[in-house]
């Protein structure tokens, strides 16, 4: 029996879900994206998971889309078959926080599944790059799009257009990553963060996700309104009458997610 492409294990309220082509630098084809798109969809939908954390192996996160898959596809295939947006954007359906923890290659496809995620961690040896231009083509999940939403329209424009790489420190100065880790403390200082925002109220958790997308997507305007809105419903919640009645009794706080 062949391994799973996406190894799963949970620790706490924190599912990790690991990327497992390394032979292939986790390039990323049907059948893992498919197994991905299940165990999202499947922790998402489990009331004791709080966080999912997603990751590679030390050489790459994801080495891109695999080109042996796509080389001789045809227009018409692609456009019949939805190629790539069949079963990649799964992953924009969860509304549990996720956290892309990146260690060595996130190229092409990789570095677009990695900006799908709520947040990325990269270890010191990551490298980033959307490299589709060298092969006669653009990015197709989302890159040319999240990329200038994440660093300016600029160097987006450098980094597509060149295809060349950019490091973790580049990454944190542009605003690509939220933290910067040494490869060795990459999973555990992740660990870290991810049990932490595990402990809190899952429903202030998702809606504070929410709030945050709503401000990558739309106006201003629309954005204070929707925070508004999600911070009046939480008022609702067990979890808000526990959290401020712990603070003012000097405790922490014992959320129960509800």
């Amino acid at each position: 029996m062949s391994e799973s492409l996406v190894l799963e294990r949970v620790e706490g309220r924190v599912a990790i879900l690991t990327l497992n082509r390394p032979k292939a630098l986790n390039a990323l084809n049907d059948a893992l994206m498919d197994a991905l798109g299940e165990a999202l969809l499947r922790y998402d939908a489990d009331e004791s998971i709080s966080v999912i954390v997603l990751t590679g192996n030390e050489k790459a996160f994801a080495a891109g889309a695999d080109i042996a898959a796509m080389k001789d596809k045809t227009f018409e295939e692609v456009t019949r078959e939805q190629f790539i947006t069949r079963n990649w954007e799964t992953i924009l359906r969860v509304r549990k926080p996720i956290i892309a923890a990146v260690a060595g290659y996130a190229l092409g496809g990789g570095c677009e599944l990695a900006m799908m995620c709520d947040m990325i961690y990269a270890a010191d040896n990551a490298k980033f790059a959307q490299p589709e231009i060298k092969l006669g083509i653009i990015p197709g999940a989302g890159g040319t799009q999240r990329l200038p939403r994440a660093v300016g329209k600029s160097k987006a424009m450098d980094l597509v257009l060149t295809g060349r790489m950019m490091d973790a420190q580049e990454a944190e100065r542009a605003g690509l990553v939220a933290r910067v880790i040494p490869a060795e403390s990459l999973m555990s200082e992740t660990m870290d963060a991810a049990m932490l925002i595990a402990s809190m109220s899952l429903p202030s958790v998702i809606m504070a996700k929410e709030a945050v997308n709503r401000a990558w997507e739309g106006s201003l305007t629309e954005g204070v309104r929707f925070e508004r809105q999600g911070f009046h419903s939480l008022f609702a919640t067990h979890d808000q009458k526990e959290g401020m009645a712990a603070f003012m009794e000097k405790r922490k706080a014992d959320f129960q997610h509800k």
